[in-house]
């Protein structure tokens, strides 16, 4: 796990509904905090508390999208696409793989060519 990565964190994040359902979503799709609440059944302010500590673990990614309206808004983007929880003679070891964008990942690809 990464040094910015928190164990205590990132097991509360996936022992917890609504933090599951906002990484359940966005893994599928882009979704605004509103759109979230409604599918978590949570009011906004919960919804932005969890995607900040999410954001924090770099488990989500945040864009800013135009409105029709000419306004703009931010959706919302699992990053994370693997967990694995490890049982070690020091304790726990989560392994979190994310999922990486296009140009990162062709990037990466390059670089590893040399």
């Amino acid at each position: 796990m990464d040094e910015d990565t928190d164990i205590d964190t990132v097991a509360s994040l996936l022992g917890d509904d609504c933090a599951r359902t906002i990484l359940e979503a966005t893994a599928a799709e882009a979704l605004s905090a509103e759109e979230l609440a409604e599918r978590c059944s949570v009011s906004g302010p919960t919804v932005y508390r969890r995607l900040e500590t999410l954001r924090e673990q770099d488990l989500v990614a945040e864009q800013t999208r135009a409105g029709e309206d000419g306004h703009h808004y931010k959706v919302y983007t699992a990053t994370l696409d693997r967990a694995v929880v490890d049982l070690t003679d020091e304790g726990f070891e989560i392994r979190l793989s994310r999922r990486g964008r296009m140009a990162d990942r062709f990037t990466e690809f390059v670089e590893d060519l040399r």
